[in-house]
Protein backbone atom coordinates (compact mmCIF):
# COMPACT_ATOMS: atom_id res chain seq x y z
CA UNK A 1 0.00 0.00 0.00
CA UNK A 2 1.09 3.39 -0.90
CA UNK A 3 2.62 5.31 2.51
CA UNK A 4 1.57 8.86 2.49
CA UNK A 5 4.82 11.32 3.93
CA UNK A 6 4.80 12.60 7.07
CA UNK A 7 3.02 10.19 8.76
CA UNK A 8 4.19 7.47 11.55
CA UNK A 9 3.62 4.29 11.48
CA UNK A 10 4.66 1.55 13.76
CA UNK A 11 7.48 -0.84 11.55
CA UNK A 12 6.59 -3.89 10.03
CA UNK A 13 8.25 -6.22 12.57
CA UNK A 14 6.98 -4.06 15.52
CA UNK A 15 3.47 -4.38 14.36
CA UNK A 16 3.60 -8.29 13.35
CA UNK A 17 4.87 -8.41 17.69
CA UNK A 18 2.09 -6.38 18.48
CA UNK A 19 -0.87 -8.24 16.59
CA UNK A 20 0.24 -11.73 17.83
CA UNK A 21 0.69 -11.07 21.29
CA UNK A 22 -2.10 -8.27 21.01
CA UNK A 23 -5.13 -11.18 21.38
CA UNK A 24 -3.65 -12.54 24.54
CA UNK A 25 -3.12 -9.15 26.10
CA UNK A 26 -7.03 -8.54 25.51
CA UNK A 27 -8.33 -11.60 26.82
CA UNK A 28 -6.43 -10.65 29.70
CA UNK A 29 -8.06 -7.34 30.73
CA UNK A 30 -11.34 -8.65 29.46
CA UNK A 31 -11.14 -11.67 32.26
CA UNK A 32 -10.46 -8.80 35.21
CA UNK A 33 -13.68 -8.43 37.26
CA UNK A 34 -16.50 -6.14 36.37
CA UNK A 35 -18.96 -3.94 37.97
CA UNK A 36 -22.23 -4.41 38.95
CA UNK A 37 -24.27 -1.39 39.05
CA UNK A 38 -27.65 -0.87 39.36
CA UNK A 39 -28.78 3.50 38.64
CA UNK A 40 -31.16 6.05 39.18
CA UNK A 41 -31.73 8.36 35.80
CA UNK A 42 -34.04 10.73 35.38
CA UNK A 43 -36.74 8.80 33.55
CA UNK A 44 -35.59 9.25 30.16
CA UNK A 45 -33.95 6.36 28.09
CA UNK A 46 -30.67 5.48 27.25
CA UNK A 47 -30.04 5.02 23.97
CA UNK A 48 -27.49 2.84 22.03
CA UNK A 49 -27.21 3.68 18.16
CA UNK A 50 -25.38 0.62 16.40
CA UNK A 51 -24.63 1.18 12.83
CA UNK A 52 -22.51 -1.47 10.17
CA UNK A 53 -20.86 -0.48 7.44
CA UNK A 54 -22.16 -1.97 4.23
CA UNK A 55 -24.17 -4.15 5.64
CA UNK A 56 -26.47 -5.98 3.04
CA UNK A 57 -30.62 -5.34 3.40
CA UNK A 58 -30.32 -9.47 4.01
CA UNK A 59 -27.12 -9.84 5.67
CA UNK A 60 -28.46 -10.82 8.85
CA UNK A 61 -29.96 -14.30 9.59
CA UNK A 62 -33.01 -12.52 10.91
CA UNK A 63 -33.62 -10.94 7.24
CA UNK A 64 -32.75 -14.14 5.45
CA UNK A 65 -28.88 -14.86 5.47
CA UNK A 66 -28.80 -18.65 4.70
CA UNK A 67 -24.41 -18.91 5.13
CA UNK A 68 -24.20 -17.91 8.48
CA UNK A 69 -25.80 -16.90 11.74
CA UNK A 70 -26.49 -13.72 13.80
CA UNK A 71 -28.23 -15.27 16.87
CA UNK A 72 -27.32 -11.65 18.65
CA UNK A 73 -28.98 -9.48 15.98
CA UNK A 74 -31.71 -11.65 15.67
CA UNK A 75 -32.52 -11.51 19.07
CA UNK A 76 -32.48 -7.47 19.20
CA UNK A 77 -35.41 -8.21 16.15
CA UNK A 78 -37.31 -10.94 19.04
CA UNK A 79 -37.20 -7.98 21.25
CA UNK A 80 -38.16 -5.55 19.15
CA UNK A 81 -39.12 -4.10 15.44
CA UNK A 82 -37.78 -4.88 12.64
CA UNK A 83 -38.31 -2.76 9.71
CA UNK A 84 -38.68 -4.13 6.87
CA UNK A 85 -38.90 -1.10 4.39
CA UNK A 86 -35.82 0.67 5.94
CA UNK A 87 -33.85 3.10 3.34
CA UNK A 88 -30.61 4.88 3.84
CA UNK A 89 -30.03 8.35 2.93
CA UNK A 90 -27.73 7.70 0.41
CA UNK A 91 -25.73 4.53 -1.15
CA UNK A 92 -22.45 5.46 0.40
CA UNK A 93 -21.28 6.57 4.02
CA UNK A 94 -20.33 10.20 4.45
CA UNK A 95 -23.33 11.47 2.76
CA UNK A 96 -25.86 9.06 4.76
CA UNK A 97 -23.64 9.95 8.29
CA UNK A 98 -24.14 13.72 7.47
CA UNK A 99 -28.11 13.02 7.50
CA UNK A 100 -28.01 10.25 10.64
CA UNK A 101 -26.55 13.79 12.37
CA UNK A 102 -28.53 15.99 11.41
CA UNK A 103 -32.19 15.05 10.63
CA UNK A 104 -32.07 16.74 7.40
CA UNK A 105 -31.24 15.68 3.77
CA UNK A 106 -27.58 15.69 3.10
CA UNK A 107 -27.74 17.63 0.12
CA UNK A 108 -28.36 20.77 2.17
CA UNK A 109 -24.37 20.38 3.21
CA UNK A 110 -21.29 20.46 1.24
CA UNK A 111 -19.65 17.48 3.08
CA UNK A 112 -23.49 15.84 2.11
CA UNK A 113 -22.38 16.23 -1.37
CA UNK A 114 -19.01 13.90 -1.01
CA UNK A 115 -19.96 10.66 -2.22
CA UNK A 116 -17.61 9.56 0.03
CA UNK A 117 -15.70 12.17 2.00
CA UNK A 118 -11.80 11.00 0.43
CA UNK A 119 -9.36 14.17 1.17
CA UNK A 120 -11.45 17.44 0.38
CA UNK A 121 -11.00 19.89 3.35
CA UNK A 122 -14.09 19.77 4.42
CA UNK A 123 -16.73 18.74 7.00
CA UNK A 124 -19.36 18.81 9.32
CA UNK A 125 -19.94 23.10 10.24
CA UNK A 126 -19.28 23.17 14.19
CA UNK A 127 -22.36 25.60 14.59
CA UNK A 128 -24.93 22.58 13.00
CA UNK A 129 -27.15 21.05 15.50
CA UNK A 130 -26.44 17.44 15.78
CA UNK A 131 -28.03 14.26 17.26
CA UNK A 132 -25.74 13.75 19.69
CA UNK A 133 -25.25 18.31 20.38
CA UNK A 134 -28.87 18.46 20.99
CA UNK A 135 -29.09 15.24 23.46
CA UNK A 136 -25.61 16.41 25.25
CA UNK A 137 -27.42 19.95 25.64
CA UNK A 138 -30.64 18.18 27.45
CA UNK A 139 -28.30 16.29 30.06
CA UNK A 140 -27.06 13.46 28.00
CA UNK A 141 -23.97 11.89 28.41
CA UNK A 142 -22.30 11.59 24.83
CA UNK A 143 -19.71 9.09 23.03
CA UNK A 144 -18.84 7.72 19.64
CA UNK A 145 -16.77 4.73 19.56
CA UNK A 146 -15.90 3.65 15.81
CA UNK A 147 -16.36 5.42 12.71
CA UNK A 148 -16.32 9.33 12.11
CA UNK A 149 -15.81 10.10 8.52
CA UNK A 150 -17.35 13.87 8.78
CA UNK A 151 -14.37 16.05 8.19
CA UNK A 152 -10.57 15.94 9.72
CA UNK A 153 -8.55 17.63 12.31
CA UNK A 154 -8.11 20.12 13.13
CA UNK A 155 -11.34 21.74 12.11
CA UNK A 156 -13.75 19.06 12.09
CA UNK A 157 -14.19 15.99 14.49
CA UNK A 158 -16.78 14.35 16.84
CA UNK A 159 -15.86 16.22 20.09
CA UNK A 160 -16.41 19.06 17.90
CA UNK A 161 -20.08 18.06 16.86
CA UNK A 162 -21.79 16.98 20.13
CA UNK A 163 -19.67 14.23 21.74
CA UNK A 164 -18.23 13.90 24.99
CA UNK A 165 -15.48 11.29 23.73
CA UNK A 166 -14.43 9.67 21.05
CA UNK A 167 -12.46 6.34 20.34
CA UNK A 168 -12.61 4.69 16.42
CA UNK A 169 -11.20 6.10 13.14
CA UNK A 170 -11.96 9.20 10.99
CA UNK A 171 -11.85 8.04 7.65
CA UNK A 172 -14.00 6.07 5.02
CA UNK A 173 -12.47 2.75 5.72
CA UNK A 174 -9.28 1.29 7.45
CA UNK A 175 -7.37 -2.07 7.80
CA UNK A 176 -8.34 -4.77 10.70
CA UNK A 177 -5.07 -5.19 12.04
CA UNK A 178 -2.70 -2.20 11.37
CA UNK A 179 -5.50 0.05 11.60
CA UNK A 180 -3.98 2.39 8.37
CA UNK A 181 -6.36 4.10 5.58
CA UNK A 182 -6.78 3.94 2.03
CA UNK A 183 -3.08 6.19 1.43
CA UNK A 184 -1.47 3.96 4.36
CA UNK A 185 -1.36 6.67 7.36
CA UNK A 186 -1.93 4.98 10.95
CA UNK A 187 -5.79 6.17 11.98
CA UNK A 188 -6.96 5.05 15.42
CA UNK A 189 -7.90 7.50 17.82
CA UNK A 190 -8.49 8.39 21.95
CA UNK A 191 -10.37 11.49 21.50
CA UNK A 192 -7.32 13.50 19.43
CA UNK A 193 -4.60 11.17 20.93
CA UNK A 194 -3.39 8.69 18.10
CA UNK A 195 -3.05 5.43 19.25
CA UNK A 196 -1.93 2.28 18.44
CA UNK A 197 -3.57 -0.94 19.74
CA UNK A 198 -2.77 -4.70 18.48
CA UNK A 199 -6.34 -6.38 17.79
CA UNK A 200 -8.81 -7.00 15.35
CA UNK A 201 -10.58 -3.56 15.21
CA UNK A 202 -14.13 -4.81 15.33
CA UNK A 203 -13.21 -6.48 18.95
CA UNK A 204 -11.36 -3.50 20.11
CA UNK A 205 -14.73 -1.07 19.06
CA UNK A 206 -16.66 -3.94 20.99
CA UNK A 207 -14.47 -3.98 24.17
CA UNK A 208 -14.47 0.10 24.13
CA UNK A 209 -18.39 -0.03 24.02
CA UNK A 210 -18.42 -2.42 26.59
CA UNK A 211 -16.13 -0.13 29.26
CA UNK A 212 -18.14 3.27 27.70
CA UNK A 213 -21.34 1.73 29.07
CA UNK A 214 -19.45 0.94 32.16
CA UNK A 215 -18.26 4.48 32.60
CA UNK A 216 -21.70 5.55 31.67
CA UNK A 217 -23.63 3.41 34.59
CA UNK A 218 -21.55 5.61 37.12
CA UNK A 219 -23.87 8.38 36.36
CA UNK A 220 -27.13 9.37 36.78
CA UNK A 221 -27.52 11.00 33.92
CA UNK A 222 -28.82 8.95 30.66
CA UNK A 223 -26.13 8.08 28.03
CA UNK A 224 -26.13 8.32 24.34
CA UNK A 225 -23.70 5.63 22.59
CA UNK A 226 -23.33 5.74 19.20
CA UNK A 227 -21.36 2.60 18.16
CA UNK A 228 -20.42 2.84 14.70
CA UNK A 229 -18.85 -0.52 13.32
CA UNK A 230 -16.42 -0.59 10.56
CA UNK A 231 -17.82 -4.50 9.63
CA UNK A 232 -18.19 -5.59 7.13
CA UNK A 233 -16.47 -2.83 5.01
CA UNK A 234 -13.57 -3.71 3.32
CA UNK A 235 -10.97 -5.21 2.78
CA UNK A 236 -12.32 -8.72 3.55
CA UNK A 237 -10.83 -9.66 6.93
CA UNK A 238 -11.69 -11.78 9.38
CA UNK A 239 -10.62 -12.17 13.06
CA UNK A 240 -7.77 -14.43 12.08
CA UNK A 241 -6.42 -13.19 8.89
CA UNK A 242 -3.82 -10.99 9.87
CA UNK A 243 -1.75 -12.63 7.11
CA UNK A 244 -3.79 -11.38 4.25
CA UNK A 245 -3.53 -7.84 6.28
CA UNK A 246 0.38 -7.93 6.03
CA UNK A 247 -0.41 -8.99 2.34
CA UNK A 248 -2.31 -5.93 1.70
CA UNK A 249 0.20 -3.88 3.91
CA UNK A 250 3.32 -4.49 1.52
CA UNK A 251 1.36 -3.74 -1.70
CA UNK A 252 2.77 -1.57 -3.77
CA UNK A 253 -0.88 -0.88 -5.63
CA UNK A 254 -2.55 2.68 -4.69
CA UNK A 255 -5.90 1.12 -4.25
CA UNK A 256 -4.62 -2.50 -2.42
CA UNK A 257 -7.24 -1.47 0.51
CA UNK A 258 -10.85 -2.01 -1.64
CA UNK A 259 -9.01 -5.31 -1.87
CA UNK A 260 -10.32 -6.36 -5.42
CA UNK A 261 -7.96 -9.27 -5.77
CA UNK A 262 -9.60 -10.86 -1.91
CA UNK A 263 -12.68 -12.13 0.01
CA UNK A 264 -15.03 -14.20 -0.43
CA UNK A 265 -18.30 -15.98 1.53
CA UNK A 266 -16.67 -17.31 3.98
CA UNK A 267 -14.44 -14.23 5.23
CA UNK A 268 -17.44 -12.02 4.70
CA UNK A 269 -19.37 -14.46 7.05
CA UNK A 270 -16.67 -14.67 9.57
CA UNK A 271 -16.42 -10.62 9.80
CA UNK A 272 -20.25 -10.41 10.65
CA UNK A 273 -19.78 -12.90 13.04
CA UNK A 274 -17.67 -11.36 14.98
CA UNK A 275 -19.56 -7.72 14.53
CA UNK A 276 -22.37 -9.96 16.37
CA UNK A 277 -20.52 -11.03 19.17
CA UNK A 278 -19.87 -7.86 19.90
CA UNK A 279 -23.55 -6.45 19.66
CA UNK A 280 -23.94 -9.55 22.12
CA UNK A 281 -21.26 -8.46 24.50
CA UNK A 282 -22.91 -4.60 24.43
CA UNK A 283 -26.35 -6.09 25.33
CA UNK A 284 -24.89 -8.32 27.92
CA UNK A 285 -23.29 -5.42 29.41
CA UNK A 286 -26.80 -3.59 29.69
CA UNK A 287 -28.45 -6.87 31.21
CA UNK A 288 -25.21 -6.77 34.18
CA UNK A 289 -25.61 -3.33 34.94
CA UNK A 290 -29.62 -3.58 35.25
CA UNK A 291 -29.97 -1.02 32.32
CA UNK A 292 -31.40 -2.87 29.69
CA UNK A 293 -35.29 -2.15 31.04
CA UNK A 294 -34.66 1.82 30.35
CA UNK A 295 -32.26 1.51 27.30
CA UNK A 296 -33.56 1.84 23.51
CA UNK A 297 -31.06 0.07 21.10
CA UNK A 298 -31.17 0.80 17.21
CA UNK A 299 -29.16 -1.65 14.98
CA UNK A 300 -28.73 -0.57 10.87
CA UNK A 301 -26.42 0.16 8.44
CA UNK A 302 -25.16 3.26 6.61
CA UNK A 303 -25.87 1.92 3.24
CA UNK A 304 -26.65 -1.17 0.64
CA UNK A 305 -24.73 -4.03 0.77
CA UNK A 306 -21.24 -4.59 -1.15
CA UNK A 307 -19.64 -7.14 -3.42
CA UNK A 308 -19.95 -10.23 -0.79
CA UNK A 309 -23.54 -8.84 0.58
CA UNK A 310 -26.94 -10.88 0.44
CA UNK A 311 -29.35 -8.00 -0.77
CA UNK A 312 -32.37 -10.20 -2.02
CA UNK A 313 -34.84 -10.04 -2.91
CA UNK A 314 -33.30 -6.38 -4.19
CA UNK A 315 -30.21 -6.01 -6.97
CA UNK A 316 -28.03 -3.31 -6.79
CA UNK A 317 -25.17 -2.79 -4.56
CA UNK A 318 -23.32 0.23 -2.40
CA UNK A 319 -22.90 3.55 -4.68
CA UNK A 320 -26.19 2.62 -6.40
CA UNK A 321 -29.45 3.85 -6.27
CA UNK A 322 -31.26 0.72 -7.27
CA UNK A 323 -32.85 -0.70 -3.86
CA UNK A 324 -29.92 -2.64 -2.96
CA UNK A 325 -27.75 -0.02 -2.49
CA UNK A 326 -30.05 2.08 -0.26
CA UNK A 327 -32.58 -0.66 1.25
CA UNK A 328 -31.13 -1.41 4.88
CA UNK A 329 -32.12 -3.40 8.02
CA UNK A 330 -33.21 -1.74 10.57
CA UNK A 331 -34.29 -2.66 14.10
CA UNK A 332 -35.36 -0.50 17.33
CA UNK A 333 -36.03 -2.61 21.23
CA UNK A 334 -37.21 0.48 23.55
CA UNK A 335 -39.20 -2.02 26.43
CA UNK A 336 -42.47 -0.77 27.34
CA UNK A 337 -42.68 1.22 24.20
CA UNK A 338 -42.07 -0.83 21.04
CA UNK A 339 -44.41 -4.44 20.62
CA UNK A 340 -41.48 -7.68 21.03
CA UNK A 341 -40.83 -9.21 17.81
CA UNK A 342 -42.70 -7.54 15.63
CA UNK A 343 -42.17 -6.63 11.84
CA UNK A 344 -43.07 -3.12 10.25
CA UNK A 345 -44.03 -2.21 6.86
CA UNK A 346 -43.72 1.59 7.77
CA UNK A 347 -40.92 3.26 5.11
CA UNK A 348 -38.01 4.48 7.19
CA UNK A 349 -35.02 6.69 6.09
CA UNK A 350 -32.12 7.23 8.25
CA UNK A 351 -32.63 10.59 8.79
CA UNK A 352 -36.05 9.79 10.31
CA UNK A 353 -33.66 8.67 13.67
CA UNK A 354 -33.29 12.13 14.72
CA UNK A 355 -36.61 13.14 15.20
CA UNK A 356 -37.40 9.51 17.15
CA UNK A 357 -34.34 9.86 19.37
CA UNK A 358 -34.80 13.30 20.33
CA UNK A 359 -38.86 12.80 21.23
CA UNK A 360 -37.89 9.48 23.14
CA UNK A 361 -35.23 11.89 25.02
CA UNK A 362 -37.96 14.83 25.38
CA UNK A 363 -35.77 16.96 23.47
CA UNK A 364 -36.67 19.89 21.35
CA UNK A 365 -34.74 20.24 17.95
CA UNK A 366 -33.74 23.24 16.74
CA UNK A 367 -36.21 25.43 15.07
CA UNK A 368 -33.35 27.03 12.53
CA UNK A 369 -32.82 23.76 11.20
CA UNK A 370 -36.01 22.13 10.64
CA UNK A 371 -35.83 17.92 10.81
CA UNK A 372 -37.01 16.25 7.61
CA UNK A 373 -37.59 13.28 9.15
CA UNK A 374 -40.52 11.95 11.01
CA UNK A 375 -40.81 10.15 14.26
CA UNK A 376 -40.88 6.44 13.70
CA UNK A 377 -42.47 5.54 17.30
CA UNK A 378 -45.50 7.64 16.62
CA UNK A 379 -46.08 6.30 13.50
CA UNK A 380 -45.82 3.13 14.52
CA UNK A 381 -48.78 3.68 16.53
CA UNK A 382 -50.79 4.70 13.31
CA UNK A 383 -51.63 3.13 10.27
CA UNK A 384 -48.91 2.13 7.44
CA UNK A 385 -48.89 5.82 5.45
CA UNK A 386 -47.27 6.86 1.89
CA UNK A 387 -43.99 8.89 1.86
CA UNK A 388 -42.26 10.54 -0.76
CA UNK A 389 -38.63 10.38 -0.40
CA UNK A 390 -35.68 11.30 -2.67
CA UNK A 391 -31.82 10.63 -3.63
CA UNK A 392 -29.37 11.43 -5.74
CA UNK A 393 -25.55 10.17 -6.75
CA UNK A 394 -23.20 11.75 -8.56
CA UNK A 395 -21.49 8.99 -10.26
CA UNK A 396 -23.51 7.41 -13.44
CA UNK A 397 -25.55 10.73 -12.51
CA UNK A 398 -28.24 9.10 -10.83
CA UNK A 399 -31.43 10.31 -9.24
CA UNK A 400 -34.79 8.63 -7.69
CA UNK A 401 -38.05 9.39 -6.10
CA UNK A 402 -40.22 6.86 -4.31
CA UNK A 403 -44.19 8.07 -3.61
CA UNK A 404 -45.93 5.64 -2.42
CA UNK A 405 -45.38 1.95 -3.80
CA UNK A 406 -43.97 3.74 -6.82
CA UNK A 407 -39.83 4.22 -7.61
CA UNK A 408 -38.87 6.62 -10.39
CA UNK A 409 -34.89 6.10 -11.18
CA UNK A 410 -32.58 7.50 -13.64
CA UNK A 411 -29.40 5.75 -13.94
CA UNK A 412 -26.78 6.87 -16.75
CA UNK A 413 -29.19 8.68 -18.63
CA UNK A 414 -32.15 5.89 -18.73
CA UNK A 415 -35.50 6.15 -17.08
CA UNK A 416 -37.51 3.93 -15.09
CA UNK A 417 -40.71 3.10 -13.10
CA UNK A 418 -41.17 0.36 -10.88
CA UNK A 419 -43.71 -0.23 -8.49
CA UNK A 420 -41.82 -2.10 -5.49
CA UNK A 421 -45.13 -3.77 -3.90
CA UNK A 422 -44.97 -5.87 -7.32
CA UNK A 423 -41.29 -6.10 -8.54
CA UNK A 424 -38.94 -4.83 -5.52
CA UNK A 425 -35.75 -6.55 -7.88
CA UNK A 426 -37.01 -3.31 -10.30
CA UNK A 427 -37.29 -5.43 -13.45
CA UNK A 428 -40.59 -4.54 -14.75
CA UNK A 429 -40.28 -1.07 -16.71
CA UNK A 430 -43.33 0.84 -16.29
CA UNK A 431 -42.44 4.14 -18.00
CA UNK A 432 -44.23 3.57 -21.07
CA UNK A 433 -47.08 1.85 -19.94
CA UNK A 434 -48.44 4.75 -17.29
CA UNK A 435 -46.62 8.03 -18.71
CA UNK A 436 -48.84 10.32 -16.06
CA UNK A 437 -47.25 8.38 -13.52
CA UNK A 438 -44.01 8.59 -14.52
CA UNK A 439 -44.08 12.27 -15.30
CA UNK A 440 -45.66 12.84 -12.04
CA UNK A 441 -42.51 11.26 -10.24
CA UNK A 442 -40.20 12.54 -12.58
CA UNK A 443 -41.84 16.89 -11.63
CA UNK A 444 -41.70 15.92 -7.69
CA UNK A 445 -37.60 14.81 -8.24
CA UNK A 446 -37.23 17.92 -9.86
CA UNK A 447 -39.19 20.07 -7.73
CA UNK A 448 -37.38 18.80 -4.60
CA UNK A 449 -33.89 18.98 -6.43
CA UNK A 450 -33.72 22.70 -7.13
CA UNK A 451 -34.72 23.49 -2.97
CA UNK A 452 -30.99 21.83 -2.40
CA UNK A 453 -27.42 22.12 -2.81
CA UNK A 454 -26.49 21.84 -6.60
CA UNK A 455 -24.47 19.24 -7.35
CA UNK A 456 -20.82 19.79 -7.24
CA UNK A 457 -18.55 18.33 -10.27
CA UNK A 458 -15.64 18.63 -7.47
CA UNK A 459 -17.21 16.62 -5.11
CA UNK A 460 -15.52 12.61 -4.64
CA UNK A 461 -17.61 10.15 -6.43
CA UNK A 462 -17.14 6.42 -6.02
CA UNK A 463 -18.20 3.73 -8.79
CA UNK A 464 -17.61 0.35 -10.00
CA UNK A 465 -16.78 -0.07 -13.25
CA UNK A 466 -16.24 -3.37 -15.68
CA UNK A 467 -12.59 -3.20 -15.00
CA UNK A 468 -13.40 -3.41 -11.33
CA UNK A 469 -16.82 -6.21 -11.22
CA UNK A 470 -16.88 -8.29 -13.50
CA UNK A 471 -21.25 -8.07 -13.42
CA UNK A 472 -20.53 -4.07 -13.61
CA UNK A 473 -19.34 -5.06 -17.88
CA UNK A 474 -20.45 -2.27 -19.91
CA UNK A 475 -19.79 0.51 -17.15
CA UNK A 476 -16.90 2.68 -18.13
Amino acid sequence: MVKSTGNQFLSFMNRREMMLTGAAFSVGACALPQPSIARRTDGRPNIIFIMADDLGYADLSCYGRRDYQTPHCDRLADRGVRFVQSYSNSPVCSATRTALMTGRYQYRLPIGLEEPLLNRPVGLPLDHPTLPSLLRASGYQTALVGKWHLGALPDYGPLQSGYDTFYGFRQGGIDYFTHEGLFGDHDLWDGEIEVHEAEYLTTLLGDRAVAQIESFAKSDAPFFLSLHFSAPHWPWEGPDDLTESLRIDESTDPRALLHLDGGGLATYARMVESMDTQVGRVMSALTRLGLEQNTIVVFTSDNGGERFSDTWPFKGIKTELLEGGVRVPAIMVWPGSVTPATTSEQVIITMDWVPTLLAAASCVPDPDYPLEGIDIVAALTKPLHDRTLFWRYQHLLQESCRDGDLKYLKINGNTFLFDLSQDPMERANLRDRFPVDFERLARLYQEWEVTMLPRDSQAFTHGYHGADLADHFGVD
